[in-house]
């Protein structure tokens, strides 16, 4: 099986909340490694509907072969795994956005949230897609108007994140959305921000997920979609 991190901005190498995967870690193939490619849990996918499946596999293997390997980097005995070819190449990220819009009814959601930094390419069709709001968390200091802020851990330190405290209305209905999931930390301190402004975050979609760090064991009770599993 393929194994997938994602990229890092070189500009940003402390932000890699497993978006790198050590080479001698790299392996996560196992029992909680879904069978075929793709999470394809969801409202708009029903359970037997083989079709379905299969269109969500293809989907997943068209995406598979736009992500390159760069050994040693951003650190030596880090395999990096690239998305900037499948961002690239128009198909394949309109295939992307489609794949995680897709899960959701237009009208379910007020305001669909993207984290710093990839998050946001992904979000932002996705909204427009849903005709929903967006809504950006970032990085300590990179709002301008009074924000919430929380920490949580990474693989290599810690980080904060932040968003406007008048982002949402009361009750409004938040998906959050970024590329991958690994540990859940970052997330888990969006959905608590989201929380804390007075909104609920109805679920979690992502490009990739990264079974084998069990990032859903950090958000209990949330729906938790992805368009690649390895």
């Amino acid at each position: 099986m393929t194994r997938l991190a994602v990229n890092v901005p070189a500009g940003d190498p402390a932000d890699m909340s497993a978006a790198n995967v050590p080479a001698g870690d790299a392996d996560i193939s196992g029992p909680n490694v879904p069978a075929g490619d793709a999470d394809i849990s969801g409202p708009n996918v029903p359970a037997g509907r083989d079709g379905a499946h299969a269109a969500a596999a293809d989907v997943a293997a068209a995406l598979r072969i736009h992500i390159r390997d760069i050994p040693d980097y951003p650190q030596a005995g880090v395999i990096f795994k690239d998305i900037s070819p499948l961002l690239a190449d128009p198909q394949s990220f309109a295939a992307a956005v489609d794949a995680v819009a897709g899960r959701h009814e237009i009208g379910s959601v007020d305001k669909v949230v993207g984290i710093e930094a990839r998050g946001f390419i992904l979000a932002a069709p996705i909204a427009y897609h849903l005709r929903a709001g967006f809504v950006p968390v970032r990085k300590a200091g990179k709002l301008p108007a009074a924000t919430y802020a929380e920490s949580y851990a990474l693989e290599y330190g810690s980080a904060t994140v932040e968003v406007h405290r008048d982002a949402f209305g009361p009750g409004d209905r938040v998906l959050v959305v970024d590329d991958v999931l690994a540990t859940g930390g970052t997330a888990a301190a969006t959905r608590r921000l989201v929380e804390r402004a007075g909104a609920v975050v109805t679920s979690l979609s992502v490009l990739i997920e990264l079974v084998g760090l069990h990032g859903r064991d950090a958000l209990p009770g949330l729906a938790v979609s992805a368009v690649l599993s390895v």
